[in-house]
């Protein structure tokens, strides 16, 4: 993939070389890629990956900065 550089003056320096977009233009090739509550079976499964990808939300163990000794 050919990569596109752009030469631009940056701020308190002289001229930068920037890199441009680094992706491959183009569209999923199925429109049922994306849709996640087709590939599970039932409503218990359904559940499990919200709660899972929604873990920041539901879940009691919190990670970085936001760890507190006691929960508010």
């Amino acid at each position: 993939m050919e990569y596109e550089v752009n030469t631009v003056e940056a701020p308190g320096r002289n001229r930068v070389k920037l890199l441009g977009a680094t992706y491959e233009k183009g569209k999923p090739s199925s429109v049922e890629e994306g849709l996640w509550r087709h590939k599970l079976e039932d409503r218990h499964q359904k559940l499990k990956y919200i709660e899972y990808a929604e873990r920041y939300w539901y879940s009691n163990d919190w990670f970085g900065s936001e760890k507190r000794k006691n929960p508010a």
